[in-house]
């Protein structure tokens, strides 16, 4: 490759994987190089990471990546991080060393806390202030989980000895220097997540972090979205390039798929399900169950918020038919097992396995398969369990609709899950609206590529994202409206059945 064209690379630090993917001008992928990590589940519903595992897959994507096409620290500009969001990190400011593993966003051990926090106040105490209900979802509980229950770990915080981070915090810190004097920041985004940040004024709430019992010397300095922040470690596989955008990865795939404007939403079909929707310069505050959240800032622009509905498990469901019931030995296969039958047979899947987000946000709730009969076999729960992500994105849709007032007119989707046509062509029909997804499928890390080209004018302004983005593929909806009823309304009777159970 010619040394003269320059290219931007994204870390995309995910729930089951970390990625380096290096785009060019147009937003095409250039090379790309990806390893999982290890799910590390010490009991029913406590889900881990090891730090230190994803810190050293980090590195060697990232190597990887600029190996794979023969690339020199010289021709990329900048850097950019996305990453899973919420999952916590304690670590120690001189060893580097973290003080326990990471606990995941979809870890609930944190649910008697939470309840405690809530007291006569119930769930919304700092919903008006942080967008979010008291939940085990965010990091905020976590940290004080970690402060309560791990030995040392709070007077050495108080000590000032300890940095907490979401992973695009300790991923920062580590390849900006570490011990060496890394950088200890977060952006907007993943702050707007931990439950401790106010979304008015984007700092710390002093107030809320005392009540929760966390102290202030752990937490890092908030930043924008796309500014330039510091060069990267002479050590690594990037060398003085610019660490210039951090988004959460949410954030991050709607900055990838150009909804920049009030209005636009998009999907992301991951281990989860995400969907947000842009709705300008002020926080709007739902009465429906949705999250109130940072979208991005730009330098010193005003900060966009949006609207967002997370659901637990989508993707993660065809992994579990895969991992725990063996129906299938790779997630691809999924797809041609419910094309076996024309329907889901009465048989709906509620993967509720750690309680259910929005909108209805039930802790208590646990997985069912309801509709059982003779005539069900495995096809349809294969198909049961593609729908399941398609109901679950219409109850936060119609969610969303409410609250914003803005009526869907298409969907944009992406994320691991948008390649399985049959639930692409569901969710189009069980919406009634068109489902669209663009050419480049990795917008999360694309996202954080521009975030990061942006801020060292390697993209001159948002009108290039918006320029760049070009649609893939498209499915119109093709149900009777009778149709489209009947199966929600199948949908909601099994959801009930769920509750109560944990």
């Amino acid at each position: 490759m010619s040394s003269r064209e320059e290219y931007v690379v994204a870390i995309d630090q995910g729930t089951t994987s970390t990625r380096a993917m290096v785009f060019d001008r147009a937003g095409s992928v250039v090379a790309s190089e990806q390893l999982e990590h290890r799910q590390i589940f010490p009991r029913a519903g406590w889900v881990e990471h090891d730090a230190v595992e994803i810190w050293r897959n980090a590195r060697r994507v990232a190597a990887a990546a600029m190996a794979a096409v023969e690339l020199l620290p010289g021709d990329i500009v900048a850097c950019g991080i996305t990453n899973q969001r919420e999952t916590t990190v304690i670590w120690d400011r001189a060893t580097g060393e973290p003080v326990h593993n990471a606990i995941v966003w979809q870890d609930t051990r944190t649910a008697a806390l939470c309840e405690e926090l809530a007291g006569d106040a119930g769930p919304d105490r700092y919903r008006r202030q942080t967008g979010l209900p008291l939940s085990t979802y965010f990091a905020g509980p976590k940290i004080r989980w970690l402060l309560d229950n791990v030995d040392g770990v709070r007077e050495r915080a108080e000590r000032g000895e300890l940095c907490f981070g979401t992973m695009d915090t300790w991923l920062a810190w580590n390849m900006t220097g570490g011990i060496e004097g890394g950088l200890h920041v977060t952006d907007v985004t993943n702050a707007s997540r931990t439950m401790l940040m106010d979304l008015e004024t984007l700092q710390w709430d002093a107030k809320i972090c005392e009540e929760i019992g966390i102290p202030e010397s752990l937490l890092p300095e908030i930043r924008s979205s796309s500014e330039v922040l510091s060069p990267l470690r002479q050590e690594g596989a990037l060398p003085g390039v610019p660490l210039a955008g951090i988004l959460g990865d949410q954030q991050a795939a709607m900055f990838g798929q150009a909804c920049l404007d009030p209005g636009e939403a998009k999907n992301t079909y991951g281990t989860g399900n995400f969907l947000l929707i842009n709705t300008g310069t002020e926080p709007v505050h739902s009465e429906h169950g949705l999250l109130t959240t940072v979208c991005y800032r730009l330098g010193d622009e005003d900060a966009r918020y949006a609207l967002e509905g997370s659901i637990a498990v989508t993707g993660s469901l065809v992994q579990w038919l895969r991992d725990n019931l063996g129906l299938i030995s790779d997630a691809a296969e999924v797809e041609n097992l419910a094309r076996a039958v024309d329907d889901n047979g009465g048989v709906y899947f509620v993967p509720a396995f750690s309680g259910l987000f929005a909108p209805r946000w039930r802790p208590d709730a646990r997985g069912v398969i309801v509709g059982l009969t003779r005539f069900a076999n495995r096809h349809h729960i294969a198909r049961a369990v593609l729908e399941a992500s398609a109901y679950q994105t219409r109850e936060v849709i119609e969610a969303m609709q409410a609250d914003s007032g803005v009526e869907l007119q298409t969907l944009k989707v992406d994320g691991g899950m948008v390649v399985n046509e049959l639930l692409m062509q569901f969710q189009s029909d069980i919406l009634g609206v068109p489902v669209v997804r663009p050419v480049v499928n990795e917008t999360t890390a694309l996202g954080a590529a521009y975030a990061a080209g942006l801020a060292v004018g390697y993209w001159h302004s948002t009108d290039d994202i918006r320029e760049n983005w070009a649609q893939g593929q498209r499915w119109e909806p093709s149900m009777a409206q009778a149709q489209r009823t009947e199966l929600f309304t199948g949908w909601n009777q099994a959801v009930e059945h769920s509750f109560g159970l944990a």
